[in-house]
């Protein structure tokens, strides 16, 4: 793999920058994750209760119709007794119904606002980072590019003699841009080697 597929500069300090910039964005996401898995967690104690209610209302409903059907035999006062039991029965599923609606809202509202306290603050340093690492990326590319054929090496001289510093210029030539204009391929090396390292690329050409 070279380095151009790379989206890291080759340049140290620019590189500590990325590496340093990269340490804290995976820093921030790994603290908003635990946050959302926090509240996520507490909102899902709640869908736990309700379904706890469920499973016990259930239990409850099932031995009340098993102690009313066993009432049947019971002589004079069976079906007295089976009408209440019954009843409460019934009620009993009520109470497991109203728990399985707890327990199913409350697991979607746990990951909503797991999501809604978590996204916002990841997204606000991720996507900056995402568009300055794809830029850096489609940059360094195209020096790279560039830097590969003649015409590409005087394309980068003529913007290094348009962006970089007069002290950096004159440290290549002179007269830089006299050089440029006749064609001096060592002034013009060193012009493109002033803007690769400008783009993180510390490379000789």
């Amino acid at each position: 793999m070279t380095s151009r597929f790379v989206p890291y500069a080759t340049t140290p300090g620019r590189l500590f920058g990325q590496l340093i910039s990269d340490i804290v964005v995976v820093v921030w996401v790994l603290i908003w994750l635990f946050v959302g898995m926090a509240v996520h967690s507490a909102v899902a104690i709640i869908a736990q209760v309700g379904q706890q209610v469920e499973v016990g209302a259930n239990g409850i409903a099932d031995n009340l119709e098993s102690a009313g059907d066993q009432t049947r035999d019971v002589p004079l006062v069976g079906n007295a007794l089976r009408g209440p039991l019954n009843a409460a029965g019934e009620a009993a599923l009520d109470i497991a119904n109203a728990g399985h609606d707890l327990d199913t809202t409350a697991s979607w509202l746990a990951w909503v606002l797991a999501l809604a306290v978590a996204s916002p603050p990841i997204l606000a340093v991720a996507m900056p980072w995402v568009f300055l690492r794809v830029r850096f990326a489609r940059r360094k590319w195209t020096a790279i590019t560039l830097a590969a054929t003649p015409a590409g090496q005087e394309l980068l001289a003529m913007r290094a003699l348009a962006n970089r510093p007069l002290a950096k210029l004159v440290s290549v030539d002179d007269d830089p841009v006299g050089a440029w204009r006749s064609q001096d391929a060592a002034a013009i090396r060193g012009l493109a080697a002033l803007e690769l390292r400008a783009a993180g690329i510390a490379r000789r050409i």
